[in-house]
């Protein structure tokens, strides 16, 4: 198991690890995102499986102990499997979630203490600065957020768009098609008129780059791609139910 790194934007790192027997045939990657700041916060953490790979992947960034925040989407064994190694061997560090997935889940999982932020609420890493969205069920889970990194216009956007294969590290191509494809195949969404009007919301925020967890990222025209997202969920809840 290899992690590779890529900085597929100013101080944020792409950690990939492809793994070929998931989604046979043309395999999956799991993709973690480091923020480089005076307060460096990691955007998933992993399988358990697979914290050694990652960790040493860090290690050749920056020492793992100058770790502050931790954060994920949603409560599932790739976005925090190995949330308690990280905590671990990071002692200064800090999960960091929406207080619904706290209340739920984190207070009781997580061996140190979470911070819960309520929907918009923004945390200074110094040099950069985080959003936290609440999006109940997009990707999917009650407790799913997202973040959005604002000074580099950066959507860590979980599971959102996320394709089978292992493509670039980032791409100007079609993440949309192979996006759709995969959620014709897996249903991992739950579609309604709140998933469209939250993929709305996010593609008002014009970011410029995708951080997306399984895949390649997308670096283009990143509202346009969401909103098209939206449409095509849209067209396929409705010929489902036809």
């Amino acid at each position: 198991m290899q992690t590779r790194i890529t900085e597929i934007c100013d101080g944020v790192y792409r950690l990939s690890t492809f793994v070929p027997d998931v989604a046979p045939p043309a395999g999956f990657s799991f993709n973690q995102f480091l923020l480089m700041a005076e307060e460096p916060l990691l955007f998933h953490c992993g399988h358990r499986s697979m914290f050694e790979s990652i960790s040493g992947a860090i290690g050749t960034l920056m020492p793992i102990d100058r770790l502050r925040w931790i954060s994920f989407s949603h409560l599932e064994a790739d976005e925090c499997g190995a949330m308690n190694a990280w905590l671990d061997a990071a002692p200064h560090a800090r999960i960091v979630h929406g207080a619904l997935g706290c209340e739920v889940s984190l207070n009781d999982l997580a061996a140190r203490p979470p911070r819960a932020l309520s929907d918009d609420e923004v945390i200074d890493l110094g040099g950069k600065r985080v959003r936290f969205l609440s999006t109940p069920h997009v990707p999917h889970g009650w407790d799913a957020g997202l973040m959005f990194e604002e000074s580099g216009a950066t959507l860590l956007c979980s599971d959102l768009l996320g394709q089978v294969g292992d493509g670039p590290a980032v791409t100007k191509g079609d993440v949309v098609g192979p996006a759709l494809a995969a959620e014709l195949e897996f249903r991992s969404m739950s579609v309604t008129q709140d998933t469209i009007a939250t993929l709305r919301r996010l593609a008002a925020l014009a970011p410029r780059t995708l951080a997306i967890m399984h895949g390649s990222s997308f670096a283009g025209d990143c509202a346009g791609a969401l909103s098209a997202f939206a449409d095509g969920l849209g067209q396929q809840r409705l010929a489902r139910a036809a």
